[in-house]
């Protein structure tokens, strides 16, 4: 039976922290560079929070994803501005050479033969292109995987895996965190022990209510991440040959050979 991904993703109008709002800013923020002129296909995009502002740089975005419901959703806000189109990331229906740079964002984890989408990646990009992949970092002692993922990895794992890309993999960490704060060791008391009991709730709607009572006041997720009421701090370059235990949020970058 196919899984209902729709569940776990952030849609416009949910509910969310803060800083998780703030951390779907940076990501989209942080791809800008990358996309500056050039075709960019963004896999999982989910109902298309980061299609506007990739779209401000790039020349051309696509968006794909596996759930109908959810690029129902980004085509009822883009219209015909942004082309959609289903896809799995195993097997991505494009030809030989037609982008610039792909991005899996909060979605690795759900792939059960990551290495196929590596060498689709591969196959699709031209030379001198890039894969941007962003994950939580399982490293962290209130690490907690989300339903139905198959695997998460650290930086020398995901370096290993996107060797066939060609180039090297640079590493980059985002959301610090602070072992010291009281309220740090508190929030990571409680999440662990949330997980320990198994009262975790398994869908996004069902985690709203936790999250009021942990951050307070929430916000709906708008249906295109801008920065404008949120600031902008860089990933930080980290260490591509073992765990980081400094950062929420892992990115790695890889560059196809032959630039």
């Amino acid at each position: 039976m196919d899984i209902d991904y729709s569940l776990l993703t952030e849609v416009p109008g949910s509910l969310a922290s803060s800083e998780q709002i703030q951390r779907m800013v940076t990501r989209y923020r942080f791809a800008r560079d990358y996309c500056r002129g050039k075709d960019v296909l963004e896999v999982a995009c989910g109902s298309g929070q980061g299609l506007g502002p990739l779209a401000e740089s790039a020349r051309k975005v696509v968006g794909g994803d596996y759930m109908e419901n959810l690029l129902r959703r980004a085509q009822s806000h883009f219209g015909s501005r942004i082309p959609l189109i289903r896809l799995d990331a195993q097997t991505l229906p494009f030809r030989r050479g037609t982008f610039d740079v792909v991005i899996l964002y909060e979605a690795i984890y759900y792939l059960e033969e990551p290495a196929r989408f590596v060498s689709e990646c591969k196959r699709i990009l031209r030379p001198g292109g890039y894969v941007l992949i962003c994950q939580p970092n399982k490293s962290l002692p209130d690490f907690h995987p989300s339903p139905h993922s198959f695997r998460y990895f650290t930086p020398p794992e995901l370096a290993e895996m996107l060797t066939p890309i060609g180039a090297r993999t640079y590493f980059f960490g985002d959301a610090p965190v602070d072992y010291t704060s009281l309220k740090s060791k508190v929030l990571s008391f409680v999440k662990k022990t949330i997980v320990r009991m198994n009262l975790m709730p398994r869908t996004l709607k069902g985690r709203e209510r936790l999250k009021r009572m942990i951050y307070g006041e929430l916000l709906p997720i708008p249906p295109e991440i801008g920065a404008d009421r949120f600031s902008y701090s860089t990933p930080q370059p980290i260490a591509a040959d073992q765990p980081d235990r400094q950062y929420r949020v892992l990115f790695a970058v890889s560059e196809v050979e032959g630039r």
